[in-house]
């Protein structure tokens, strides 16, 4: 080989075959389990668990997990593992939901192609695929994580409710996301629930003026003061954080924190700070919200992710594998 087609060839691989290696891409297990369609079998669940209605707003359940997970630690799946000092046991995780949906995909795949498709791929495919069941639009997911070992309740330190605009974008930029992004994001919660617990200062004692948040709207008020009591025998209600369509993927949430009817603070200040309030004037009728929506997720599985040799692939989402024991106690 001349030394001319020997730099070409090098060259090749340089610019073509440089993001086939030590970093996420899209179709990173095709033709890896034979026949089998990865991301076809991790569809198939999530659909079926959907139409039996075997977990409840699925879509609402795994955004809040994709985040929660990615936000601590990167997206590892470490909020997967058990453990009685485990993430889950974080009380911001304590209203993470569809543990059991992700079993069911995992014990799915090793049947086809064992060892082979790490828990955090399966949180990202699931993810967008309820996310389309829920009227969102597809998206590709870049895949090649690895799982991580360590999962520790203290580690969690999750953005609050109340946090600032400013912080808010602070804590986003920390993981390479920009305020763009952030709200975007933050319009997940176009699906799903938030409990009483979480807002029920800006109804009766907001910023401790003993009175409701001025930005909120009276009907929104007068809502929330029916559905969460000052004073209640139920330990903590909740309240859709979309009014309007609180099961669909939509711009929806943008159109109803327009008028104050945001229900946490931080969707309501999003839509009033100099900082955001038009992306989110922008975003309320924008017809490429679903796609933008789709490449902020994409951003957010991103975070912090361990490849190629890092970390493992479980063979269970719950706990981590065995390590091999070598004689003399060294590993």
């Amino acid at each position: 080989m001349s030394k001319a087609l020997a730099l070409v060839v090098v060259l090749f691989f340089v610019l073509f075959c440089g993001k086939c290696y030590g970093e996420l891409r899209v179709g990173f297990y095709k033709g890896k389990c034979g026949l089998t369609n990865v991301e076809g079998v991790v569809q198939n669940v999530v659909e079926t668990w959907h139409f039996e209605n075997k977990e409840k707003d699925i879509a609402a359940a795994l955004l809040r997990m994709q985040f929660h997970d990615c936000f601590v630690k990167g997206c590892d799946a470490s909020i997967l593992l058990d453990g009685l000092t485990s993430e889950k046991k974080a009380v911001p995780n304590s209203s993470v939901r569809g543990y059991g949906l992700i079993d069911a995909i995992k014990e799915a795949l090793e049947a086809e192609c064992q060892g082979l498709v790490s828990c955090a791929d399966i949180i990202s495919m699931a993810t967008r695929d309820a996310v389309v069941l829920a009227g969102g639009k597809w998206y590709d997911v870049e895949t090649g994580r690895r799982d991580g070992d360590v999962s520790l309740a203290s580690n969690v330190n999750l953005p609050s409710a109340t946090i600032s605009v400013s912080d808010s974008i602070k804590v986003f930029a920390s993981k390479n996301l920009t305020q763009y992004d952030m709200v975007y994001l933050l319009g997940g919660h176009t699906v799903g629930v938030a409990r009483c617990s979480l807002f029920k200062d800006r109804i009766y004692n907001f910023n401790k003026t003993g009175g409701p948040d001025p930005s909120m709207s009276p009907w929104l008020l007068a809502e929330l003061k029916d559905k969460c009591p000052r004073i209640s025998l139920i330990f903590d209600n909740t309240y859709p954080l979309d009014v309007k369509t609180p099961s669909l993927v939509d711009n929806s949430y943008f159109q109803e924190i327009k008028k104050g009817n945001g229900v946490l603070q931080i969707d309501q200040q999003i839509a009033l700070d100099e900082l955001t309030k038009n992306i989110v004037d922008d975003t309320v009728n924008d017809p490429d919200f679903y796609t933008k929506f789709g490449e902020a997720m994409v951003k957010l599985g991103r975070v912090e992710v361990l490849i190629d040799e890092q970390g493992e692939v479980r063979k269970s989402c719950r706990v981590v594998n065995k390590k091999p024991f070598i004689f003399g106690g060294i590993n």
